[in-house]
C-alpha cells in the first residue's frame, strides 16, 4: 500500500502565503462595487461605462484561467504565481492612479490577468504542499472560505477605505497584501511532477479567444440587452473559437486541455456543478439585487444579503471535513439539492421578508457546499504534473457559470421565474452527478500513459 508523505515542513506559513492571494482575488472581485458613485464622480464617468469598472476584470480573468492553468504546469506553479502577485500590484497601481474611466477599465482588464494567473497555480501549490488528499481536501475548503471572505468582506472594507479617502484607496490596499503575500510564497515548492509539456499555442489563443468572448458577450447581454449586434456577435465568436479548438485538440502534439482528461466522466461532472453552482448563487444574487434596491435603501440591501453571503465563509471549512468522510459526490448532491428547494421556495411566488431569507440560506449553503467538493475532486482526480491545467479549466467553468447567471437573471423580472430556472438547472445538475460514481479516492496514476504527448 502506498503510504503519502505529510504536509511539507512549515506548511502553515506556505499556505498563508497561498491564502492571501485567494483573500485578494475575492476581495478585488467585490470591493469596487461601493466605490463606484465615488468614482463616478470624481471621473465625470457616464453611467454605461460603470458596470464595465468591474466586469473588465470579470471577462480577462475568465478569458485567461484555462491558459493559465496549462502555463503554470509548463513553467512551474510557484514561478507563475509569483509573477503575478507582483503583476496585481503593478496593475493596481495602475487603477489606483486612472485619469480617467477608460483608463480605470483598461487596468481593470489589466488587473484581471495576474488574477488569472494567481487561481489554478494556487491549487497546483496546494496540491504540492499536502499531498494526502484528505489534508488536502480541509485545506481547500479553508481556502474557499478565506476567498470568500474576501468576497463578503470587500464591500465592508470598501465602504470604510472611501469614507477614509476616496475611491483610490479601494485599488492601493492591494500593494501592501500583494507584497507580503509575495514575501510569504517563497519558500513554497516548485515540483511539477514529470517531463515539461511543450506548449500549444494554438490551444492557448483560441481558448482565451473563446472563453473571453463568451464571457464578454454575456455579461454584455445581461447589461444591456439580448438583440443587439455586439453580444450576438461576441457569443457567435466564441462557438466558433471553441470549435476549431476541439479539432486543434484532437490533432496537437501536446493540447492545453488533453481531450483524455476531459473524457472523464469525474472530471465533466466537477465542471459542470462549478457552472451550475456558480450561476445559481451569482444569479440569484443578481437578481435579488436589482429586486430589493427598489424597495428599501442600498445599506439596507446589502445587509439583507447577510443570510446568503455569510455562509461563504463558514461552509466550505465543514465541507472540506465531508468530502473525507463520506466523499465528494454526496456533498455535491447535497449542495445541489439544496439549491433545488431554494430555487423551488422560489417559485412558490412569496416576497415575505422570512421566504427570501429562506431561499438565501438555502442557496448561500447549498452552492458553497457544492464548490469546494468539485475543487477538491478536481484536485484529486489528476496527477500532479497537470493539476494547474484542471484546475484552470474548472475555475474558468466557474467564472463562465457566473456571467451566464448575471446573463440570464439579468433577463427576468419576477422571482417566480427566476426561482423555475434556478431548480431546473440544480435538478439537471443533480441527475448529471446522480448517474455518474465518482469514487471516494482519486488513482490519477493510470491517466498518465493518455494524457503523455502524442509522438506525431
Amino acid at each position: 500500500m502506498t503510504v503519502l508523505p505529510p504536509a511539507r515542513p512549515h506548511a502553515g506559513t506556505k499556505f498563508a502565503g497561498i491564502a492571501a492571494g485567494s483573500f485578494m482575488i475575492g476581495l478585488d472581485a467585490s470591493v469596487l462595487n461601493v466605490a463606484l458613485p465615488d468614482m463616478r464622480r470624481e471621473l465625470h464617468a457616464s453611467a454605461a461605462s460603470l458596470p464595465w469598472t468591474v466586469d473588465a476584470y470579470t471577462v480577462v480573468l475568465a478569458g485567461l484561467l484555462l491558459a493559465s492553468g496549462s502555463i503554470a504546469d509548463r513553467f512551474g506553479p510557484r514561478r507563475v504565481y509569483r509573477v503575478a502577485l507582483a503583476g496585481f500590484a503593478l496593475a493596481s497601481l495602475v487603477c489606483a492612479a486612472a485619469p480617467s474611466a477608460g483608463v480605470l477599465i483598461a487596468g481593470r482588464a489589466l488587473l484581471g490577468a495576474p488574477a488569472a494567473g494567481l487561481v489554478p497555480a494556487s491549487m497546483a501549490l496546494l496540491a504540492a504542499l499536502y499531498p494526502d488528499p484528505d489534508h488536502r481536501s480541509r485545506k481547500i475548503g479553508a481556502l474557499v472560505s478565506i476567498s470568500g471572505l474576501g468576497i463578503v468582506g470587500g464591500p465592508v472594507l470598501g465602504g470604510a477605505l472611501v469614507a477614509a479617502g476616496g475611491w483610490r484607496l479601494v485599488f492601493l490596499v492591494n500593494l501592501p497584501v500583494a507584497v507580503l503575500t509575495l514575501l510569504a510564497s517563497g519558500g513554497l515548492s516548485d515540483h511539477r511532477g514529470g517531463t515539461p509539456r511543450p506548449l500549444d499555442l494554438a490551444g492557448l489563443l483560441l481558448s482565451v479567444a473563446g472563453l473571453t468572448a463568451l464571457t464578454f458577450g454575456l455579461v454584455d447581454a445581461g447589461t444591456s440587452g439580448w438583440v443587439r449586434p455586439l453580444p450576438l456577435g461576441a457569443l457567435t465568436a466564441a462557438a466558433v473559437a471553441f470549435g476549431v479548438f476541439s479539432v486543434v485538440q484532437r490533432r496537437t502534439r501536446a493540447p492545453v486541455l488533453p481531450p483524455a482528461l476531459t473524457a472523464l466522466a469525474r472530471v465533466r461532472t466537477d465542471l459542470a456543478v462549478a457552472v451550475v453552482s456558480q450561476l445559481v448563487f451569482y444569479g440569484l444574487l443578481f437578481t435579488l439585487t436589482q429586486w430589493m434596491v427598489r424597495d428599501v435603501s442600498p445599506l439596507r440591501a446589502g445587509l439583507s444579503f447577510l443570510p446568503m453571503t455569510v455562509p461563504v465563509i463558514f461552509i466550505p471549512m465543514v465541507t472540506g471535513r465531508l468530502v473525507v468522510r463520506f466523499g465528494a459526490r454526496p456533498v455535491m448532491l447535497a449542495g445541489l439539492v439544496l439549491d433545488l428547494l431554494g430555487g423551488l421556495l422560489l417559485t412558490m411566488g412569496s416576497t415575505s421578508t422570512w421566504a427570501i431569507v429562506a431561499v438565501q440560506v438555502l442557496i448561500g449553503a447549498g452552492s458553497p457546499l457544492a464548490i469546494p467538493a468539485c475543487i477538491a475532486d478536481m484536485s484529486a482526480a489528476v496527477p500532479l504534473e497537470l493539476a494547474a491545467t484542471g484546475q484552470g479549466a474548472l475555475n474558468a467553468a466557474r467564472q463562465a457559470g457566473t456571467a451566464i447567471g448575471v446573463a440570464v437573471f439579468g433577463t427576468l423580472s419576477a422571482l417566480s421565474t427566476t426561482g423555475i430556472v434556478l431548480a431546473a438547472f440544480a435538478a439537471l445538475t443533480v441527475a448529471v452527478v446522480s448517474l455518474n460514481r465518482l469514487p471516494r479516492r482519486a488513482a490519477p496514476g493510470h491517466l498518465r500513459a493518455r494524457l503523455t504527448p502524442n509522438p506525431r
